[in-house]
Formats: structure tokens, C-alpha cells, sequence
């Protein structure tokens, strides 16, 4: 038995975008640089509303020239339709590909090496006639692969993997990192409070995409005032939504947990990270402990300490 496991997820599906244009098409939608993507690179991406909002996250591999998108299944056909209504006169063609490909996650010691990648975020490789690549968000995720349907759970198997779909979200609220359908708002959801910038889906050496500006001026503006945190959770895990409190102050809101509500995600306001080195928030008689992962960037917590 392998330390390998492996999640299919349900929630995310895959459409395909292709034609000559499709590089420069997405390049003037999305929040991450399209010419970084190849055969050998997958990006992570945003789609905005014109008011800087979150409205899909998308990871993105390039097969057999064409682009394979893996986004939030229930919105699937929102973001097509969404898509099609910029595409004017664009030599590109936008279908739901979730027939025919599923997005998998790989994860556990030695999962790159098991689909044969090594290197950095977003590094990618053709496999299981397929594509596998380093989670472009961070590479402690494991592989994020889009696999033919009919044969992905065979494929994953044969690597020695097990299913563990509550293993794969444990691990990812431990590393702080969002799931959009979960732990986000459409069209309410800032990126720079969801940690989307230190997580690579933003670029901002591009040009203009729709967002940008008000995305742009909460960076240089210095106007994140709360970050979405891992938490540890003593007590009955709070439904999404609930206040966390520090004394009398709301100084947070529940996201997600893990299976066993031991970890949990919140959106948590700097002040309270100000105000003491390690604060305990409440919601009734449950204890939550924020903390601030590695990989997260925090210039605005001087400033709310100020």
C-alpha cells in the first residue's frame, strides 16, 4: 500500500476553449498571464466581474491545441455563456468538454514522481492520456490532473492510489488554501483576501483584463483589512457563516471545515491578529485559533498594528 491517495471531485467540471485566437481571447478576460501556458506549464486563473469581484476560479492545461479549463461544475454554463458574450469576432470555439474529461487531484508523498513531474508550481506533463501538472497554487497540494472520463479512476488506481476525498480537504485547509465553491462569494469575494495573489493567480505585469483596475488599486492602495485563515477548532465546528468573536467584537466569519471539524478556514480581520499575537475567537462555546500559513504574505498587518 501506497501513502498515495486521490479525490475526484464532483464540483468541478471541464469546458474546452479553442481556435487560433484563444491565447489572446483569455488574455484580455482573465487575471494570470495565457502565454505562460504550454504542454509544459498550467496556470491558475481568475474571471472578475468589472468591479474587481470573484466570479470563477479556473485552472488551465493546454492539450492537442486546445485549452482544457477545469472550473466549478453547478456554474459551468454561466462562465460559458459568460465567455461567448466577449467573444465577437474571436477565432475561438467555447463547449462543455465534461463528457468527455473530469479534473482529478493526486496527492501524498511521492505523487509527482508517480506521474512523472518534478519542479515548480504549475509544471506540466502529458499522462494517462491526459494531462498532469504541479498544483499551480502550491505545490504541497500534490497533482492536479484533467483525465479522460471513462478511465480516470482506473488510471489513478493503477498508481496505487486510494480514494480519500476527506483526506484531499484536510489538507487543504491545513495549508490555508481556499475552495472557491466553499469558501467564496460570486460576484462579493475580493482575491486579495482569499490569498489569490501569494497562490499565482494573479499577474501583474499584464495588461488590462476585466477587473483589473479595482484589483490593482486594492494591492497598491494598501486596503485588505481581513484574510482568509486556517483555524483550529475546539468544539462543535460553526456552520459557514457564523460570527467568530474576540470578546465583544465580530472580528471574523466561518468558511469551511474538515470532515472531523478539527480545521477549519475563516475570514479572519487583521485587527484581531493586531490586537494579540495569538488570538482566540469564539462562536458560542467553541474556540478558534487562527494561523497564518507559510506561504502567506502580510504587509497590511503592519499597518493595522500601526
Amino acid at each position: 500500500m501506497t501513502g498515495l491517495r486521490f479525490h475526484l471531485p464532483t464540483d468541478r467540471a471541464i469546458i474546452a476553449v479553442a481556435g487560433e485566437d484563444r491565447q489572446s481571447f483569455l488574455q484580455g478576460l482573465i487575471s494570470n498571464d495565457t502565454a505562460k501556458i504550454s504542454g509544459n506549464r498550467a496556470i491558475y486563473a481568475t474571471l472578475l466581474t468589472a468591479q474587481g469581484r470573484f466570479l470563477f476560479d479556473l485552472f488551465i492545461v493546454e492539450q492537442d491545441g486546445r485549452y482544457l479549463v477545469d472550473c466549478a461544475a453547478p456554474r459551468r454554463a454561466d462562465l460559458i455563456k459568460r465567455l461567448s458574450m466577449y467573444r465577437l469576432r474571436s477565432k475561438v470555439t467555447i463547449a462543455d468538454a465534461d463528457a468527455d474529461w473530469c479534473a482529478a487531484l493526486l496527492f501524498g508523498e511521492g505523487a509527482p514522481a508517480a506521474v512523472g513531474l518534478d519542479g515548480s508550481a504549475g509544471s506540466a506533463a502529458a499522462f494517462g492520456g491526459g494531462i498532469a501538472c504541479i498544483d499551480p497554487r502550491l505545490p504541497d497540494l500534490g497533482i492536479r490532473l484533467v483525465l479522460p472520463r471513462a478511465t480516470a479512476r482506473t488510471t489513478l488506481e493503477g498508481l496505487g492510489a486510494r480514494e480519500d476525498a476527506d483526506a484531499y480537504h484536510r489538507l487543504r485547509i491545513k495549508l490555508g488554501v481556499p475552495d472557491a465553491a466553499l469558501d467564496l462569494t460570486p460576484e462579493k469575494s475580493i482575491l486579495l483576501e482569499n490569498g489569490f495573489d501569494e497562490l499565482g493567480a494573479i499577474d501583474w505585469q499584464k495588461g488590462c483584463y476585466m477587473g483589473q483596475e479595482l484589483t490593482a488599486r486594492t494591492r497598491y492602495r494598501g486596503l485588505v483589512r481581513k484574510r482568509l485563515l486556517p483555524v483550529r477548532i475546539e468544539g462543535a465546528a460553526p456552520a459557514p457563516g457564523t460570527p467568530l468573536m474576540l470578546g465583544n467584537q465580530e472580528l471574523g466569519e466561518m468558511r469551511s471545515a474538515s470532515a472531523d471539524g478539527t480545521l477549519g478556514l475563516a475570514m479572519v480581520r487583521l485587527e484581531a491578529l493586531a490586537q494579540t499575537q495569538s488570538p482566540t475567537l469564539s462562536a458560542g462555546e467553541t474556540k478558534l485559533s487562527p494561523v497564518v500559513p507559510g506561504w502567506m504574505r502580510l504587509p497590511e498587518l503592519d499597518d493595522a498594528k500601526a
